[in-house]
């Protein structure tokens, strides 16, 4: 194990090619390939020994065509190391997770999406093995101290982030914007007053489209909005003690957030755009949601990073564009900023020297940086401090990166994710659709209130 001050921050530095012909096969392996790369320090795995033709084992749910940059951005610490990562992606990974965990069929790696997956492994499993320390001092260095937390469990870190999203944008059509005269909204109240500016402009189209669908996660858009706009109406402390049920779910707090939530989606006069009445939210999907922005039906569409994945081939995604997003106001822009988004967390099930190696890697500035070199198609962002930004492909990515590298932006995780899962993935879900298609404010909460795990 390394000692904690290391933190593998310059692994991507040259590593001289000066082996001789009597160089052992392991020796070859690090210093032959990393010549090749041509970028390579090896020196800091020398504290974890000799790891040539050892295995480590990854599972995630990340399946082709998106596991091929993963694959690709080892290549460098399998150089360097002579260690071999073994890849496996499944649909069924959160299904089949635990099952393998507790059939003593755990891999060594897993990229869990969520703490509160990453919670109920290690109380439901005791299996999950601590970080290492030079992964705790990566974690440290390049990140806001909010990823640490959610990586850890009853005040043991275990867990560092891998990839994020950024869930606080709201997607529009720039050349629109510009066609019609309209600037982007600097405070709540400006987003309002755009809001029904368009709505009086343009009598055949609706201001915002919306779209709740999601097979059977159905309603866990409209919890990403409550989530977003509760960090605005209140803060991100008051949001903090709300998703750790130290204050109810239906605490005045957050029945003002919802309320406000309301005076968007259920206003008849602003939703939704090209779908049809309020209601519609509910049965339109989440991909579909912000399509109607193209063909002149809406204007507004409050959706993560990822929706870029969304638009038709084709589609100018840039801020002179066809499409592009502006990150969604604060109430009052002199205090923070509050910034909701998502992640994946590398948890080891196991503390071989080359699994270490490799938590390590993935948790530094270096894997950062070479993961987006290797993402050539764009859609992948971290939310290390590391990451040049310039290494990533797509104009959405480097807006990402640059909302989650802001000095004034404070980070929390997606709410629902990290509540328990009866609620986060059930009560709270159902409740947001029921709420979309009549329910009220305070019923809603309530039903979610009443579900919480005694």
């Amino acid at each position: 194990m390394l000692a904690s001050g290391v933190a593998v921050s310059a692994l991507l530095t040259a590593c001289a090619d000066t082996q001789t012909s009597s160089t052992t096969t392991a020796e070859a392996t690090t210093s032959g390939s990393a010549g090749e790369a041509g970028s390579f320090d090896c020196s800091p795995y020398e504290a974890f020994g000799d790891l040539n033709g050892t295995t480590v084992t990854v599972y995630t749910s990340i399946v082709a065509p998106e596991d091929q940059p993963h694959i690709d951005s080892w290549k460098p610490f399998e150089d360097c190391t002579g260690v071999d990562v073994q890849y496996e992606g499944s649909k069924e990974f959160e299904a089949q997770l635990i099952v393998r965990v507790k059939g003593g069929n755990a891999p060594d790696i897993a990229y869990v999406p969520q703490p509160g997956l990453l919670q109920t492994l290690v109380h439901d499993t005791g299996k999950v093995v601590a970080a290492p320390d030079a992964t705790a001092a990566n974690v440290d260095e390049f990140f806001d101290p909010a990823w640490k937390g959610y990586g850890s469990v009853d005040g043991t870190f275990y867990a560092a982030p891998l990839g994020a999203n950024v869930k606080s944008y709201v997607w529009y059509s720039p050349k629109v914007f510009a066609e019609k005269g309209y600037e982007i909204p600097e405070t709540w109240d400006d987003l309002m007053a755009l809001t029904k500016q368009i709505a009086a402009d343009d009598p055949d189209a609706k201001p915002w489209c919306a779209g709740f669908g999601s097979g059977d996660a159905t309603g866990w858009p409209g919890t990403d909005w409550l989530e977003d706009v509760l960090m605005r109406t209140a803060s991100p402390e008051v949001y903090d003690q709300w998703v750790a049920h130290e204050i109810p779910f239906n605490d005045p707090q957050v029945v003002e957030a919802l309320d406000t939530v309301g005076a968007i989606l259920k206003d008849s006069a602003y939703v939704n755009g090209g779908f049809g009445d309020v209601n519609s939210i509910a049965t339109t999907t989440f991909q579909d949601g912000g399509q109607p922005i193209l063909t002149g039906g809406c204007y507004l569409h409050r959706q993560a990073s990822f929706y870029a994945a969304n638009w038709p081939e084709g589609t100018d995604v840039s801020e002179n564009g066809d499409a592009w997003a502006f990150y969604l106001p604060a109430v009052d822009p002199s205090a923070a900023k509050p910034v909701l988004g998502g992640g994946e967390f590398v948890v080891a099930f196991a503390d071989r020297p080359e699994v270490q190696a490799f938590q390590t890697y993935l948790s530094s500035a270096d894997w950062a940086n070479e993961k987006a070199k290797d993402t050539p198609n764009g859609g992948w962002v971290s939310a290390n401090k590391g990451l040049d930004i310039n290494n990533l492909v797509s104009p959405m990515d480097q807006l990402s990166a640059t909302t989650l590298q802001d000095e004034a932006a404070v980070f929390r995780f997606d709410g629902s994710d990290m509540m328990p899962a009866k609620v986060g993935a059930g009560t709270f879900w159902k409740g947001m659709t029921d709420w979309i298609t009549g329910q009220s404010t305070q019923d809603t909460l309530d039903f979610v209130e009443s579900s919480w795990p005694s």
